[in-house]
């Protein structure tokens, strides 16, 4: 028997719980790129990295945006797991194979262009699953250790 209560009925069916898997893989998603696209803008503000759409082929600053961008995709990890209704670990590996796709994506689209060091993009590609599963094991650990 389903309940009257619309919440209740809800997570009953488990359309509550799709939604919220959906929305903590999205949140850990959100917060990766606009954490990432913030520190780039800070960086190119600050005359780090050269002006938007010019190559940057300096290593050492591919190297510090891929060191910031791998620590913000254990951040994402942790986010998914954290908001995750269930298996948190599952919604950690999730948003690293989402990832991992963009990256690809993203490897292919740019790589022709010379923007910078073809290694860059193929690391945050093959980065993002484990950074995130990391993300997600750290969560889990936490939570482990706050209720032993």
């Amino acid at each position: 028997m389903t309940s009257m209560n619309p919440r209740v009925a809800e997570q009953e069916t488990g359309q509550g719980g799709v939604m919220r898997s959906v929305g903590a893989v999205f949140l850990g998603f959100v917060a990766v790129v606009a954490l990432s696209l913030g520190t780039d803008e800070i960086l190119h503000v600050l005359e780090v990295y050269p002006p938007w759409g010019q190559p940057m082929p300096q290593p050492r600053l591919n190297l510090l945006a891929l060191v910031y961008r791998d620590a913000f995709a254990v951040m994402g990890g942790v986010l998914a797991a954290r908001f995750a209704p269930r298996a948190a670990m599952r919604h950690a590996v999730i948003l690293g194979i989402v990832g991992t796709l963009i990256g690809t994506i993203g490897a292919i689209a740019t790589i022709p262009l010379h923007l910078g060091p073809a290694w860059y993009p193929i690391a945050l590609a093959v980065s993002a699953l484990p950074c995130s599963w990391f993300g997600g094991l750290l969560w889990q650990r936490t939570r482990k250790a706050a209720n032993p």
